[in-house]
C-alpha cells in the first residue's frame, strides 16, 4: 500500500492496541526509561518480545545516553539492540535513528475487525484446548522449524493474564492449523496463526479464525486485533477477507553493527 493511502493512524487507537499486545503477548522482563518500554524474554527470540517502545513522540530527551543504557541491557541478555517503531515513536526520533545509519525492516500491520460485522454466528463451535504442552507441540508441528522455542512458547501462554484460547485444528491426530486467542475485556487478540505449509489453500485457516472469533465474541469481545508481516500477501489478503481493516503499521530498527 502506498504511503499516501494508509489510513492515519489514531494515537489513542494504537495506544489501546498497544497495551493490549504487550498484555496479551508478555516478555519475561520489562523496564522503563521514561516512556520506552524495554522488553526482554530469554527463552523466546521475538522481536516483539525483544525490542525498546518507545510510547510517547515527545518522549526524545537524551537520545545518545538512553540509547546507550538499552545497548547494555540487550547485551546483557544476548540480544541484538532492536527498536519497535509504532506511530508512538514519533518522527524526531526516526530522524535521530536515521542520521546514525540504523536499519529498517521488517514492517508489520495491525488490523481490526469489529465483530459484530464478522458474521461468526455459524462458524464451528470449538473448545480450546487446556492442555498447553499439547499446543505447544501442534504449533512446533505447524511451524515446522520453531521446536527449539517450545519451552519459551509456553512460558509465554503461561504469562498470559487476559484469558487465552488455545485453538488447534486437526485431522486423524495431525495438527493443520494453530492459533491463540486473547480475550481481553472487549478486545480479542488474534496469535500464533499457522497453517501446515502442505495444508495451505483449503480454508483451515480461516476455519479456525472465525472459531476462534465466535469463542471470544460469545465471551463479550467486541473487536478482533492481529498484526501480520505487512509482506505476508497470502496471511493480509485472508484476513482481509474475513473483513479485518488496517489500522497502523510498525517497523524495527537496528544499529548498523548490528545485522537485521
Amino acid at each position: 500500500m502506498a504511503d499516501e493511502q494508509r489510513p492515519t493512524p489514531v494515537l489513542a487507537k494504537v495506544r489501546r492496541l498497544e497495551a493490549a499486545g504487550f498484555r496479551a503477548w508478555p516478555a519475561a522482563t520489562v523496564h522503563y526509561d521514561g516512556t520506552w518500554l524495554v522488553r526482554l524474554t530469554d527463552g523466546h527470540s521475538a522481536k516483539r518480545l525483544n525490542s525498546v517502545n518507545p510510547l510517547d513522540p515527545s518522549d526524545v530527551g537524551n537520545l545518545d545516553e538512553r540509547i546507550a543504557r538499552a545497548a547494555q541491557r540487550f547485551d546483557a541478555s544476548g540480544r541484538p539492540l532492536t527498536f519497535r517503531i509504532s506511530p508512538l515513536s514519533g518522527s524526531e526520533l526516526s530522524r535521530h535513528l536515521d542520521g546514525k545509519g540504523w536499519s529498517t525492516f521488517e514492517e508489520s500491520m495491525v488490523m481490526r475487525l469489529p465483530l459484530e460485522q464478522a458474521g461468526v454466528e455459524n462458524a464451528l463451535d470449538q473448545i480450546p484446548l487446556k492442555d498447553v504442552g499439547r499446543f505447544v507441540a501442534a504449533s512446533a508441528k505447524v511451524h515446522a522449524t520453531w521446536e527449539k522455542q517450545g519451552d519459551g512458547l509456553a512460558e509465554i501462554i503461561g504469562a498470559i493474564r487476559p484469558e487465552a484460547g488455545l485453538f488447534v485444528l486437526e485431522e486423524d491426530g495431525r495438527p493443520l492449523a494453530t492459533a491463540i486467542c486473547v480475550h481481553d475485556g472487549d478486545l480479542a487478540g488474534l496469535f500464533e496463526i499457522a497453517t501446515d505449509p502442505a495444508e495451505r489453500g483449503k480454508g483451515h485457516g480461516r476455519r479456525l479464525i472465525r472459531s476462534a472469533l465466535k469463542w471470544a465474541r460469545l465471551r463479550g469481545a467486541r473487536e478482533a486485533w492481529l498484526q501480520v508481516d505487512a509482506s505476508n500477501d497470502p496471511a493480509r489478503h485472508l484476513y482481509e477477507t474475513l473483513g479485518f481493516d488496517e489500522v497502523y503499521r510498525y517497523h524495527y530498527r537496528r544499529p548498523p553493527e548490528v545485522k537485521a
